[in-house]
């Protein structure tokens, strides 16, 4: 009995928190011109040529400072290049969290 209505308690609970439809009117209008994106902005293709430059040398004639100043470029390189193209990531906990809600919602 307790099951059942724990159950009945559940059903309803997940149909008070459905959201409606909202029938809301987008004041933007689409432009021709797509934005463009992060990574083919100047600053991010110098700074892959910069990573590409750093992979073709020949690292074995460099001296040990040598070889740390440049571990230390490639850091802030790719730390820069993460920061011009910020994208959404999610976890795989995430997505499962999400697609278990949508189903229990749905």
């Amino acid at each position: 009995m307790k099951k059942i209505l724990l159950g009945v308690m559940m059903v309803f609970l997940s149909l008070a928190f459905i959201p409606l439809q909202s029938k809301a009117v987008t004041t933007e209008e689409p432009t021709s011109l797509p934005a463009p994106k992060p990574a083919e902005s100047a600053e991010a293709k110098t700074l892959i040529a910069r990573l590409d430059e750093i992979k073709a040398t020949d690292k074995s004639k460099l001296t040990s400072e040598e070889k740390k100043d440049l571990r230390k470029e490639v850091k802030s390189i790719k730390n820069n290049l993460k920061a011009i193209g910020s994208g959404v990531y999610l976890s795989g906990a995430a997505i499962i969290l999400i697609v278990v809600l949508l189903i229990v919602l749905l």
